[in-house]
């Protein structure tokens, strides 16, 4: 899930000191002297989060999105409007759909799982309802689906995936 960080406003606010007297220097030694201290105050505003979500058809689906620059880029272009993609049954496994666009990409070999969302070649989105082997960069991971509902959603022909940004 992508979340918007909340900005920082730091304002330096002084905070009331008092200075040692010359009487005080005389009667104290100076490490019992009072220090003079300055504080910054820090106001914190919160801006809405914005989480970017996955549609397959009419089905809103929960998705645990990667920490990476893939997802972080995929969320900036989906964030003024949604993104749909038609997608396309592959080898009995996963849907494939063009992205439209290249997204950065840092590839490894992996073995995925039903649910498991990778970027392929760096302008293909796919998920899968089987496993497969390849170089991919993981970009999230769906849940609270079991692989026969994930079957059931996607190995049933071509899907329409949607990509947004909610509040």
């Amino acid at each position: 899930m992508i979340k918007r960080i909340p900005t920082v406003k730091a304002q330096e606010t002084p905070v009331p000191t008092t200075e040692p007297t010359a009487q005080q220097f005389e009667s104290e030694s100076l490490t019992e002297a009072t220090p003079v201290l300055e504080a910054k105050q820090t106001e914190i505003t919160e801006e809405a989060e914005a989480v970017l979500k996955l549609k397959i058809n009419n089905t809103v689906v929960e998705v645990l999105w990667e920490d990476n620059e893939s997802v972080e880029a995929l969320f900036n272009l989906v964030s003024a409007e949604p993104l749909t993609i038609s997608m396309s049954m592959y080898g009995g496994f996963e849907q494939v759909g063009s992205i439209g666009s290249s997204l950065p990409r840092n590839d490894v070999q992996t073995t995925t799982s039903a649910g498991d969302i990778v970027l392929y070649s760096g302008s293909q989105i796919v998920i899968f309802y089987g496993s497969n082997s390849w170089a991919y960069t993981r970009l999230g991971r769906i849940q609270g689906l079991s692989a026969n509902e994930l079957d059931e959603l996607l190995g049933n022909g071509a899907v329409s995936l949607t990509l947004y940004t909610e509040d």
